[in-house]
This record gives structure tokens, C-alpha cells and sequence, in this order.
């Protein structure tokens, strides 16, 4: 049964108001951060800033047309929308305009357009009608398939426009796909293989080895909750190495450490797996196989990094990480906005009085580094106040999503949400100095047609969504 409903009526105001005091900051921070004596005026169209209030009052007329459409609209065209995104990422890859080294934008005379922006939208759109369909679930392996393809095939298209920020950004689906069940030990992995691609950077392999060894012991007394089959593993690894050692240093073979302990690890295997069959020890076959596979991590990541990443982006991670120092060079934009953040100490130096923000120390200050403006100027407690406006919409997106009583509105809003949680903290963490810098916008705030649109979009078509959960009764 359905009922009628006034849309500007059971519109959910407070997150509109938190969307447009975002959006007003960012205007007011953009005008500051590229500010000219000589065009003074906010209203200056040839300025960034004036052409940033056309993106904004261009945005408020989609916001409305978005409101206006019927809500079934959306889960209905989710799958044509997201293939008309896709055919837009491939043209685009192929005949687009290259800035900055990617090939990711069409240009019409002076208005650029990003499709990269807008597969966020039609990703969520159609990974949310794909898991709100009958019979799908995420403990079958087609569902992992299918979801895979919605989700990585226009980040990888992404990807080969050499916008590697933008791709990384699907990654935030995977909160989506936990909140329908994914399994804890799922996210974990991901974490796990995050952290060893990190420390077999860092460290050296053989200390990245060790761990991974002491680590898998560790598991198997938590799987088992029996010390002895781990003073065991481990007695029975030691002697393997210890007699592969022997034999290496008795015959003067000279064989690389590495290999001896991958070969202590591969004849010992044999003793666990007999082992396990014999006593009924579970998953350690499984165990084993992680074990190998990190092993095998660890030593492909040098290949990975170099060969896979753009010389700009090893250096940035580089420079994260301690591995090199070039302040100058890949190191300058984060020093910089560094400095200019704690230059605000805690109340700011004032609207329009930044230093670091007039004379230009720091590089695309109204974009992707519009963060330090605010640092500079509004201080600790600007930004305080702007992280609280952020997590504020966020928790209200958590709340609507959770209200939602169609499957696919409540898939949709994890999905808006992950993106934006994904946007917010990556953004922040690059000017502080916290991630690489992988060249993402911060929503709402940073200059920018697309992006701007792009999340206005997505938001609305949620706000518009949650406005129906009303028109079907319990």
C-alpha cells in the first residue's frame, strides 16, 4: 500500500542545512585561498572564486531537479546510468584532455567535466540495486563476482587515465558491502595485506618473515587453544632451518638466508599438514597457505612499487614513510601545508591574513590542500568547528541510512557515506602529512565544478530517496 507525500515537506532539513554551511565555507575559503587585490569582488566571474558560485547555484538547481524526480527513477536506470558512465570513462581515456599528467577530463571551451567524479554516483547507484535484488548473497562467490565488476571495473578504466587517487576511492565500497554482511575476517585481510606491503617497504624482508611466521603461530594457538601444537610447529620449523643451515654452511653452498628459511618453511609444511590430519588440528592448511602467500607478498612489493607506480607517487610514499627526505621536491606541498596549519595556531591569523595562503607557498590551495587554508586562517578552531560539520553530516547519513525501509535506499546511503568518510579523511590525512598524497578533493569544500556536483548529486538523490521510505507502509 502507498501513500502520497509532500517531497519539501518530509525533506530532511538538517542535513540540507549542514550540505549548504559546508558548501558556504568552502566558497568563503576558496575566495581567500586564490584571493586578488585587483579583483576584489566574490563576484568576479574571471576569478576562481566568482566561477565557483556558478558551480555552486548550478548545483542548487540540480539539487532541485533531483527532488523533484520520482524516487523509483533511480534504482530503475541505476544499471543504464552506470554503463553510460563507463562509456563516458573509456571515451575520455581515450580522447580526453590531459592536466597534471591524466587523461580523465572532456573539455567544452573554458567548462571542464570529470567523469571519474560522477562513476562514484552510478557505482553506488548500481552496486545498491545489484545487492538489493532477490537471491543475491554475499556468501556466494557470483555475488563476489558481479559486485567485483561493478565495483573495479571503473576504478581499473579510472586507473588508466593515470588517476590513480580517483580509483582508490572504490575501495570505500567494501564498508558498504561489511554493513551487508561481509565478514569481519574479510576486512581484516585487507588491512593485514596493507600493513605487510607497508612494513616490506620499511623493513628488511627477513625481519617482515619472521613476523609473519611469529604471527601465524599466534593464530593457530588462538584457532586451537592448545600451546603444545605451537611449541611443536615451532620446534619442528627451528630444526628445519637449523639443518638446512647446517648443510649450507658443511658444504660452503653459499645459499641466500631467504632461501633457507623458504625451504625450512616448505619441508616443515609437510610435518604440520601430517600433523594436523592425524591430530584433527582445523585451518591449518589454510594457515599455511596465508603464510606462503605473505611470503610471496613481501617479496613482490619492491616489483609493485616499482613498476606500477609513477615515479611521482613512489616519491610521495617515500617521503611518508621516512625512506627519503626532499623538502624541496616531493615533500614541499605537505611541509608547506603543514606549516601553514600550525601557523594558525589555535584562533587563526584572521580572514584573508593567511601568509603562507598570499603568497602562494602551498600548490593547489584551493583544491586539494584547501584544508591548510583553513588551518592558516581559522585556526585550531576552524577546523575543529569544519571536522565537526563533517562529522556531524556523517553520523545524520549514518542515521538515514539505518531508518531506510528499502533495502536498496539503505545500500545507496552506506554508499554516499563511505565515499564521503573515504573523501574527508583521506583529504585531511594528505595535508597533515598522515597518507600519501593521491590528489582527491575535499567535499563541498574544494574547488571545483565536478566534484561539486558530483556530491551534490549523490547526496540528493539520498535525501530523495529517504523522503519515499514514507510512501510504503509497515
Amino acid at each position: 500500500m502507498k501513500r502520497r507525500i509532500n517531497v519539501w515537506t518530509n525533506i530532511d532539513w538538517l542535513t540540507v542545512v549542514l550540505y549548504l554551511i559546508l558548501v558556504f565555507l568552502g566558497w568563503i575559503n576558496i575566495y581567500s585561498a586564490v584571493y586578488n587585490e585587483e579583483h576584489q569582488s566574490i563576484f568576479d566571474f574571471t576569478q576562481r572564486y566568482g566561477k565557483q558560485m556558478i558551480w555552486i547555484v548550478a548545483a542548487f538547481v540540480i539539487a532541485i531537479f533531483i527532488m523533484i524526480i520520482d524516487s523509483n527513477f533511480y534504482s530503475f536506470f541505476a544499471y543504464f546510468l552506470h554503463f553510460v558512465i563507463l562509456f563516458l570513462l573509456i571515451f575520455v581515456t581515450l580522447f580526453g584532455t590531459e592536466i597534471h599528467g591524466s587523461r580523465a577530463w572532456l573539455e567544452f571551451g573554458n567548462v571542464r567535466f570529470q567523469p571519474a567524479e560522477f562513476a562514484k554516483i552510478t557505482t553506488a547507484l548500481a552496486l545498491a540495486r545489484y545487492l538489493s535484488s532477490q537471491n543475491v548473497s554475499l556468501k556466494s562467490f557470483r555475488t563476489y563476482l558481479w559486485v567485483a565488476t561493478i565495483v573495479l571495473l571503473p576504478a581499473t578504466i579510472i586507473l588508466l587515465q593515470n588517476d590513480a587517487g580517483s580509483a582508490l576511492v572504490f575501495f570505500a565500497f567494501v564498508l558498504v558491502l561489511y554493513r551487508q554482511g561481509l565478514s569481519f575476517g574479510v576486512l581484516l585481510f585487507g588491512f593485514y595485506v596493507i600493513a605487510l606491503f607497508v612494513l616490506a617497504l620499511v623493513l628488511e624482508k627477513l625481519f617482515v618473515i619472521f613476523g609473519t611466521i611469529g604471527l601465524a603461530l599466534i593464530v593457530l594457538w588462538i584457532l586451537n587453544k592448545r600451546f603444545k601444537y605451537v611449541m611443536v610447529s615451532a620446534l619442528i620449523l627451528a630444526g628445519s632451518g637449523g639443518l638446512f643451515y647446517g648443510i649450507d654452511h658443511f658444504f660452503h653452498l653459499n645459499v641466500p638466508m631467504y632461501f633457507i628459511i623458504l625451504g625450512a618453511l616448505v619441508f616443515s609444511s609437510i610435518f604440520y599438514l601430517i600433523m594436523a590430519y592425524w591430530y584433527k588440528i582445523p585451518k591449518v592448511a589454510l594457515l599455511l597457505l596465508l603464510l606462503f602467500g605473505s611470503i610471496g607478498l613481501t617479496y613482490s612489493v619492491d616489483h609493485v612499487f616499482n613498476n606500477f607506480l609513477g615515479s611521482h607517487q613512489q616519491k610521495r610514499i617515500n617521503q611518508l614513510l621516512g625512506l627519503s627526505s626532499d623538502p624541496l621536491g616531493a615533500g614541499y606541498n605537505v611541509n608547506q601545508s603543514k606549516i601553514a596549519i600550525g601557523s594558525g595556531q589555535l584562533t587563526g591569523k584572521g580572514f584573508l591574513n593567511g601568509t603562507q595562503t598570499k603568497y602562494n607557498f602551498v600548490p593547489e590551495q584551493s583544491t586539494d590542500f584547501i584544508f591548510c587554508t583553513i588551518g592558516e586562517e581559522w585556526g585550531f578552531i576552524g577546523s575543529f568547528v569544519l571536522i565537526g560539520l563533517f562529522i556531524a553530516l556523517m553520523l545524520r547519513l549514518l542515521f538515514l541510512a539505518e531508518r531506510q525501509r528499502s533495502t536498496f535506499s539503505r545500500i545507496y546511503g552506506y554508499g554516499v557515506l563511505s565515499v564521503l568518510f573515504f573523501h574527508f579523511v583521506i583529504n585531511i590525512g594528505m595535508t597533515i602529512g598522515l597518507v600519501p598524497v593521491i590528489g582527491i578533493p575535499l567535499p563541498f569544500i574544494s574547488y571545483g565544478g565536478s566534484s561539486l556536483w558530483a556530491f551534490t548529486i549523490m547526496l540528493f538523490i539520498f535525501i530523495r530517496l529517504d523522503v519515499s521510505r514514507l510512501k510504503v507502509l509497515r
